[in-house]
């Protein structure tokens, strides 16, 4: 599930201050769900207050979908969405556009044995 770059633009577009300013108000309104996983990735979703929409400048948007572009992690989190480190924007939940999704793979460690501590113990008894 790679991320399509023709869906969002090219490079992160910062927001300039007076954009940034205007978000502020919505802030603390973002919804963040409970985790959840598969294999692979861990998922959540962050719901946007829907008037918080309105104040994010138009080339964050798609405009053939009418909904968010998927974002960069500088751009995601200059709109005061806050998450650890490792997530990324993956898709818009088109019938709700307020609704981005969220992937981070998950790391799967491979279990170490641990030292056979009498292997060379034979050694001593020869």
């Amino acid at each position: 599930m790679d991320i399509d770059p023709i869906r969002r633009n090219k490079k992160p577009r910062l927001l300039l201050e007076s954009e940034r300013e205007r978000l502020d108000e919505f802030i603390d309104s973002i919804h963040y769900s409970a985790r959840y996983s598969d294999d692979a990735f861990e998922y959540r979703h962050v719901q946007l207050p829907k008037n918080m929409l309105k104040k994010i400048p138009q080339d964050y948007f798609d405009s053939a979908k009418g909904t968010l572009k998927l974002l960069w992690e500088e751009e995601w989190r200059a709109l005061g969405i806050t998450q650890s480190l490792g997530w990324e924007h993956y898709e818009v939940h088109e019938p709700e556009p307020h609704i981005l999704l969220f992937k981070s793979v998950i790391l799967q460690l491979k279990p170490t044995q641990p030292p056979n501590i009498f292997a060379d113990l034979s050694l001593c008894f020869s």
